[in-house]
């Protein structure tokens, strides 16, 4: 497969995985405020996106109103919402000779809607907006998986979906960890649990979860999206998937490594698997995830320098 044509695909998906993940990463908050009006944080969620100098250098103080619209229509920053499904829907345009006809609607329908949200300018009905933004994206993994062949293309819209997905796992649980700075005598209190069952449900974890354990404790809800091997959205289930959609590209028999990227993710997955929870917690959550969100970054790198850097060459 030319490497325009499987970065072109990767990037689709990761795109509209992104798009996905800012929906849910907002929610959080939106989430929190249903339950406490009184906790108006905002701030965390631009810290988090690694963003914050460029949101001071264009809008100032982090209001609800200015964090919202930075993170959703916000055209000229790379990560809104607007931004990825318009990043999304060129890349698509690339490549309609290779993906289904069935993609390209959806990816299109889907930057429609949003870029009419955008246009409308209101901020007022966000509610109804970021779910539709959540079906939209799966709409389109599922059009992918039941149009397109399970190729090599298909394989590396996959590895994207995932990486995009475990990295924004990552940093909805930080968005947690920033929300308590201010008030760590809230922790194990009411409005703790009512935290976390708003983060388990802006992850779509919330019934998987008490299907697993009845108590919402910290460290259980920790667990269970960093380290469950069953859960779609933990961490681990998509490194270990991501991992596998790599083999399948590189041919790479299991336990023989020879690219770079085929070693970048085996360490990382290897190194999820023998981690526990007690360590995450010795170590710090914050710190955990900081280094996660490196790692992935590193496995992001190696699979550009190993795939997409030749179309350069």
């Amino acid at each position: 497969m030319l490497s325009r044509v499987a970065d072109s695909i990767y990037w689709i998906n990761r795109y509209v995985e992104r798009a996905e993940n800012v929906a849910r990463f907002v929610d959080v908050n939106l989430n929190l405020l249903l339950d406490s009006p009184g906790l108006q944080q905002w701030e965390p969620l631009v810290v988090t996106t690694g963003d914050q100098a460029l949101f001071k250098q264009r809008y100032g103080e982090a209001t609800a109103e200015n964090v919202l619209r930075f993170l959703t229509f916000d055209k000229d920053y790379p990560n809104s919402i607007l931004s990825c499904l318009q990043a999304a829907r060129e890349n698509a345009r690339s490549v309609r000779e290779i993906i289904s006809s069935e993609m390209w609607e959806q990816v299109n329908a889907f930057y429609l809607m949003v870029k009419e949200a955008a246009e409308a300018g209101s901020l007022s009905d966000l509610h109804i907006f970021f779910p539709e933004v959540k079906l939209s994206s799966h709409l389109f993994a599922g059009v992918m998986d039941a149009t397109m062949a399970h190729n090599e293309g298909w394989h590396f819209g996959l590895l994207g979906r995932l990486l995009e997905r475990a990295d924004k796992t990552a940093r909805i649980l930080d968005v947690k960890y920033y929300i308590l700075l201010p008030s760590v005598s809230d922790v194990g209190s009411p409005l703790d649990d009512l935290q976390w069952i708003a983060l388990l449900k802006s992850a779509s974890a919330y019934e998987m979860y008490r299907k697993c354990q009845y108590r919402i404790t910290p460290d259980g809800v920790t667990e269970f999206l960093i380290l469950n091997r069953e859960f779609p959205r933990s961490i681990q289930f998509c490194v270990l998937q991501a991992e596998k959609s790599l083999r399948q590209i590189t041919g790479t028999p299991s336990g023989t490594w020879r690219m770079p990227s085929d070693r970048t993710i085996g360490r990382l997955r290897a190194e999820l698997d023998y981690v526990t929870i007690d360590e995450i917690v010795n170590q710090g959550l914050h710190e955990f995830l900081d280094g996660l969100q490196i790692r992935l970054n590193q496995v992001g790198e190696a699979i550009y320098k190993d795939f997409f850097s030749l179309q350069s060459a």
